[in-house]
């Protein structure tokens, strides 16, 4: 794994530093286990699907949907090596089998047409608009035909409470690749890549805003 990370990365809590407690913080935060399961209940993954966690942080999904669907391919790619040791060390003790990968969004290091489902959470913010566009390209490019990518992530607040709760997310993450999210603009970057029925699936409510569920998928043709 690569030990030196871009000057520009944005690790999961902003600073390398909180890495350690980012389990902590996303569990008592984002309702986490709720809109996990629920994304995982959206991906409708099945025993032969080939399935990557993008941008998997300490693998919390791709632990939870590998012991749902044990006979589906997990695989979890990230761009932190300090954060991917952490997500080998749950998956060892958990004696669950993952595949983790150490790589860029924007550049994956997988042949096209190589996977069913793509998921990803709470990954998108940390993105300027470039690298989001660059990053759901890559993701349509490795999907196989009639795949689906399922995010999670922060969207456009369902009233003026959770906006302003939200200033709390901007605040550790920048204003610019989040306004993205606050103004409801992440599915524009899916169909832009090409994904057809691009749609927000449900959102929740939580003490740092508004959390949006979508689903886009790959055309057959």
């Amino acid at each position: 794994m690569a030990s030196r990370l871009p000057a520009d990365y944005v690790p999961a809590l902003r600073f390398s530093a909180l890495t350690k407690y980012y389990d902590a913080v996303v569990g008592s935060t984002t309702r986490e286990n709720t809109f996990k399961q629920a994304l995982i209940a959206q991906a409708r993954i099945t025993a032969n699907h080939d399935v990557l966690d993008l941008a998997c942080g300490t693998a919390t999904l791709a632990l939870m949907a590998k012991q749902q669907h044990p006979l589906a391919k997990l695989t979890g790619i990230d761009g932190d090596p300090a954060i991917l040791r952490i997500a080998a060390a749950k998956a060892h003790d958990a004696n669950i089998a993952i595949t983790f990968d150490q790589g860029y969004s924007y550049a994956l290091p997988y042949a096209s047409a190589s996977f069913d489902r793509v998921l990803s959470s709470l990954f998108f913010h940390h993105l300027p608009m470039t690298d989001k566009r660059r990053t759901a390209s890559e993701v349509f490019r490795i999907l196989k035909p009639g795949g689906e990518f399922h995010i999670a992530d922060w969207g456009r607040p369902s009233n003026l409470v959770m906006r302003g709760l939200f200033f709390m997310i901007q605040l550790l993450d920048g204003f610019e690749n989040t306004q993205d999210n606050v103004s409801g603009r992440l599915p524009e970057v899916f169909e832009q890549a090409g994904f057809k029925d691009v749609a927000e699936q449900q959102s929740f409510s939580t003490i740092f805003g508004t959390l949006s569920l979508y689903r886009a998928t790959k055309g057959t043709a």
